[in-house]
């Protein structure tokens, strides 16, 4: 069958409109709920800023553009953190061929999270998954190496009760309270202090068929 000159529009358009509706239809939080289940003390939250990988981050978090991009924005904030070129979005995903909708219908896993980095840094890039409880904690002490920076991918239903899989870097750990700082990219919850473990309560679980996990950078 002979296709008109408007079927690559049409198609263009239907999945755009998936797509927004992957993101629109997402779990909502509610603000109560961000606020409530995860800790915000001034006192903490300065002194983890001055962590030695979070004082990378200037104290600022480049939002992420839409609900399904905070993949992209997690590796555009790490990559600005340790001065490489590409620190935004349209950046780290130009010429990769992903997400060219303007959405990353039904978001990156771990793994093309991975193989986006690769395709724009000559530092190592490793996924870590099916950690044990014991692992993940020497992990999260690693946080504070500025050599090193992590992303992690979990799901904010472990955390706040509702939600979906989501990207973010964390900026370092308070080993003494056992409380990991996580740099959120989403504006609506901006970054947070969670204990360790409710943090890798919401790691280890499924993405599809296979177990969410950490990114690391190094």
């Amino acid at each position: 069958m002979k296709r008109g000159p408007f079927f690559g529009i049409i198609v263009a358009a239907g999945l755009l409109a998936g797509a927004a509706f992957v993101v629109v239809g997402q779990t909502k939080v509610p603000p109560e709920a961000i606020q409530s289940s995860v800790i915000r003390s001034p006192e903490l939250m300065n002194r983890a800023w001055t962590l030695p990988v979070a004082a990378t981050f200037g104290r600022n978090v480049t939002w992420q553009s839409n609900g399904s991009r905070c993949g992209p924005a997690s590796i555009a904030n790490a990559f600005r953190s340790v001065g490489e070129e590409e620190t935004t979005e349209a950046e780290v995903l130009d010429g990769t061929g992903m997400c060219w909708t303007g959405f990353c219908i039904i978001g990156l896993t771990l793994d093309e999270l991975a193989d986006l980095a690769r395709m724009k840094t000559e530092r190592k890039v490793s996924v870590l998954r099916n950690l044990t409880a014991d692992e993940f904690r020497e992990h999260m002490k690693h946080t504070n190496d500025p050599g090193r920076r992590y992303i992690v991918n979990f799901t904010r239903e472990k955390i706040f009760g509702a939600g979906a899989g989501h990207h973010s870097p964390i900026g370092g750990y308070l080993e003494a309270e056992d409380l990991v700082l996580v740099l959120d990219v989403n504006e609506n919850y901006k970054p947070w202090l969670v204990e360790r473990e409710r943090l890798f309560s919401a790691m280890d679980t499924l993405d599809g068929d296979k177990k969410r996990g950490l990114l690391l950078i190094e």
